[in-house]
């Protein structure tokens, strides 16, 4: 009945507003030399539409890629030196937008929305002065300059996937020991409910491990995703995002008491959030705020951020060290909430 009354609801709100590819509010940051009427002009366009937000200035070009590094713009406006005074003497003036080309969907988009607002902007003072000014945004993407589609969709993917994979395998573990009748067997057993708990997660962690191998040589060699960071870094993370997937599991076992149930739980209720939230497909920033809350205790939405830092930015651990923390809470709390249901049950 859960599932035939609650998941139509649950569909039609995560697709109604998880599916958005509007970006509005979208933060840039700006490196603006002339700090003339012209780029102010412009700066003023973009910044009052609901499309972009200003979110801070550059004072040195060297800022910029630290800037996508900590992930807080879409993309940087650098206007060129003498902007206004080379749009009056020659009519032409250039404007670089850089974007972060790891999502290569949200950047196209950002970088559509500005160009139709600097063009609107031109053509406001071309019928003020009727000058034929010519502004040439120049666009850089970083990360991905051939804009595969790869270097975005296969990290989410590998996310989903470990989740999902996991989170089904280990959450029929204990529900099958009540469903046989053994689970009495354990229950009076000299080993203690955590040992019990962290037995069951052994063997599903060692196939998890071959899951992981099997899909980042596939990425890397079947659908030439690169690996820019370390593979130390990488294997670190996702076995961190394989142990919380596995608790998680764990977590739905105790609670359940059939493995029908666990596995609809854990593949179907749990899917839908993973695809729609995690930023698997859809930008977070362009949900409504209940849904970016929600997304934020999607384990996976914390492993496909780190895991796009580490194999398409090629940044080290101290860059996704707040993934690594989150995650670690998680695995934490998940543990230590199946290890509570567990002990109740032994009562």
């Amino acid at each position: 009945m859960i599932i035939l009354l609650v998941l139509p609801i649950m569909m039609i709100i995560l697709f109604g507003f998880g599916i958005n590819t509007e970006v509005k509010n979208s933060k840039f940051a700006i490196y603006d030399p002339s700090n003339d009427v012209a780029t102010q002009g412009i700066i003023n366009k973009l910044n009052t539409s609901e499309y972009f937000t200003i979110a801070e200035t550059v004072n040195n070009p060297s800022e910029i890629e630290q800037i996508f590094r900590e992930g807080d713009v879409g993309f940087v406006l650098v206007f060129s030196e003498n902007f206004y005074q080379n749009m009056l003497h020659t009519g032409e003036a250039q404007i670089q937008m850089i974007t972060d080309g790891t999502d290569p969907n949200t950047a196209n988009t950002l970088v559509n929305y500005a160009m139709a607002l600097i063009g609107e902007y031109q053509r406001e003072l071309m019928q003020i002065s009727h000058i034929p000014f010519q502004i040439q945004p120049e666009v850089k993407l970083l990360y991905n300059p051939g804009m595969k589609g790869a270097y975005n969709t296969v990290p989410g993917v590998m996310g989903m996937v470990l989740m999902l994979i996991c989170a089904m395998m280990t959450s029929v573990s204990i529900a099958r020991e009540k469903e046989l009748g053994t689970m009495e067997v354990l229950l009076v057993s000299p080993m203690k409910p955590f040992i019990i708990i962290i037995s069951k997660m052994i063997p599903y962690f060692a196939i998890s491990l071959i899951n992981l191998a099997s899909l980042l040589l596939l990425a890397v060699y079947v659908l030439h995703v690169p690996v820019n960071g370390s593979l130390v870094t990488l294997g670190l993370v996702s076995l961190l995002f394989i142990f919380v997937s596995l608790a998680l599991g764990l977590m739905i076992s105790t609670i359940v008491e059939t493995q029908l149930v666990a596995l609809l739980i854990s593949g179907m209720v749990l899917m839908l959030p993973v695809i729609l939230l995690s930023g698997l497909m859809f930008p977070i920033e362009t949900m409504p705020l209940a849904l970016q809350a929600l997304a934020q205790v999607l384990p996976a939405k914390w492993f496909i951020e780190a895991l796009r830092s580490v194999m398409i930015k090629g940044l080290g651990f101290s860059s996704i060290m707040k993934e690594v923390i989150v995650l670690s809470v998680m695995a934490f709390v998940l543990i230590a909430a199946s290890f509570k249901r567990f002990k109740n049950r032994l009562e």
